[in-house]
């Protein structure tokens, strides 16, 4: 028998219990877990617009994530809900293999107008995973298939198709699955480690086997980056071996880091960039590669290649047309100086937070609109509270730090209406990443969020979230992590 249909209408009607039961029966039943550690996990959002929230519960919330890199123009930017309004009023024409799209067109002179040297053919699939394996596949074609050879940072993360996540080395993807061959890790900023892998990666005739290098410049998963000699000396080297330079700044583009993009402060320009998150101003799926004309046109620059790479959606006009919006705010609004303006607010914050508690944070990194802290984890009472818990958690070295860093999370939820999120590679990082238009008052209202949450201490806090009934979902989250 046919169950009755959901419909738009419906879903506004969903409670969160509801909402919980059909991702057990049909999304994720892991995911339902995973959120139910939080407050933020029993609560739904019926608006978001610019930093704020609203849930069912009649909480107004500080989104202080960012949407992960995705809302550098905040929830709900107007002039992008706009011109969405705009494209479907006039009835545009979505997709078709056999038009030319102009919205297409467009932002891609768009690109690679504010994009350096001869970074201008772009190429737009859904996903920043699918835009890394489109820049790898380039590359690799542009060698015509004659090197074997791809080097990645070792703490680096591209995504998590199989691709992608060969050359990725993040600690979050735990499980190996099957791989693309000739993947090697360096040291993340270590110029020797680049030049041993150089060295020993030679065919039998002396040249390089190595087809392509690709690294973040800025690391958003740990919040390293790369100095300006570093990517300098990683760009002569490249030239000099004939491999082609990749930059992955899908979450540090747009000026999250205070720039447009990351590298373009140090003057070096890769042979491919890769984007995606906020080139969509929060409300389309869009990822684009940039090539230089030298890289595009060796592999893909004639009939007989020019569709050796495509997806459906290529093109898609909505999309198109509202990543276009979204740019041209970016520049219209000078989002880089904002970014440069909540770097001084936020991340001196941050440091006077540190030089406050220096025996509660450990560290504080970023730049720009991308900032984090590393929390301290060494405590008498703490490790007192942790050694009642079942032996096999405290096998994971990690624990205690995912334990502080989570009810410091919730803590800032619950009791402040704050939502921030952590990341996990080799540290656990809490990141403090808000839209690029958030308020002076709103940062204010972050940073003594955090200062009335990190009085508390350690102890007190990760006490408060043993108790609670949340805590029963992060220990069966912990368990799962431990036994996969």
């Amino acid at each position: 028998m046919v169950q009755t249909l959901f419909n738009s209408q419906d879903c506004e009607r969903l409670d969160i219990n509801q909402v919980q039961q059909l991702y057990r029966q049909y999304v994720n039943p892991g995911q339902v877990e995973l959120l139910g550690s939080f407050g933020f996990g029993r609560e739904l959002v019926i608006k978001a617009q610019g930093c704020l929230l609203e849930t069912d519960q009649g909480h107004t919330v500080l989104d202080f994530t960012g949407g992960m890199g995705m809302l550098n123009h905040g929830h709900n930017h107007p002039r992008i809900i706009a011109a969405r309004r705009l494209y479907q009023q006039h009835l545009r024409m979505e997709v078709h293999k056999n038009y030319l799209s102009p919205h297409l067109a467009a932002l891609s002179h768009n690109i690679a107008c504010l994009l350096p040297d001869d970074l201008n053919i772009c190429y737009f699939p859904n996903s920043g995973a699918e835009a890394v394996e489109g820049a790898i596949k380039m590359a690799y074609k542009y060698h015509q298939g004659q090197r074997q050879q791809v080097l990645h940072a070792d703490i680096s993360y591209h995504g998590k198709l199989l691709g992608a996540a060969s050359i990725s080395g993040s600690s979050e993807l735990h499980f190996r699955f099957p791989e693309i061959p000739g993947a090697h890790a360096f040291v993340y900023d270590q110029l020797s480690s680049v030049e041993h892998h150089i060295k020993q990666l030679r065919k039998e005739d002396g040249s390089s086997d190595i087809y392509a290098l690709i690294i973040e410049p800025m690391s958003a998963s740990t919040l390293k980056r790369c100095s300006g000699d570093y990517l300098r000396a990683l760009r002569q080297l490249c030239d000099h071996e004939d491999i082609v330079l990749v930059f992955d700044e899908v979450f540090s583009g747009w000026c999250k880091s205070g720039e447009l993009f990351y590298f373009m402060q140090h003057k070096v320009t890769p042979d491919i960039l890769i984007t995606s998150k906020s080139l969509g101003g929060g409300k389309s799926s869009l990822s684009g590669f940039v090539a230089r004309e030298k890289i595009f046109h060796q592999a893909y620059g004639n009939l007989n290649d020019a569709l050796l790479h495509s997806t459906s959606y290529n093109g898609y006009g909505e999309e198109c047309a509202t990543a276009l919006e979204a740019v041209n705010i970016v520049v219209d609004d000078h989002y880089s100086k904002l970014a440069k303006s909540i770097d001084l607010q936020l991340g001196d914050g941050l440091k006077a937070l540190q030089q406050k508690y220096p025996k509660l944070v450990r560290e504080v990194r970023g730049q720009g609109a991308l900032q984090g802290i590393l929390l301290h984890s060494g405590s008498g009472l703490l490790q007192s509270i942790t050694q009642q818990l079942p032996i096999r958690l405290l096998k994971d070295e990690k624990f205690i730090a995912k334990l502080i860093t989570a009810a410091v999370i919730n803590h800032l939820y619950e009791h402040h209406r704050v939502l921030t999120y952590h990341v996990e590679n080799r540290e656990i990082l809490l990141m403090a990443a808000p839209p690029l238009v958030v308020s002076s008052d709103e940062i204010d209202q972050f940073l003594q969020a955090l200062d009335q949450t990190l009085r508390e201490g350690f102890a007190r806090l990760c006490l408060k979230f043993v108790k609670s009934k949340l805590f029963t979902s992060f220990m069966q989250r912990v368990q799962k992590e431990n036994t996969a």
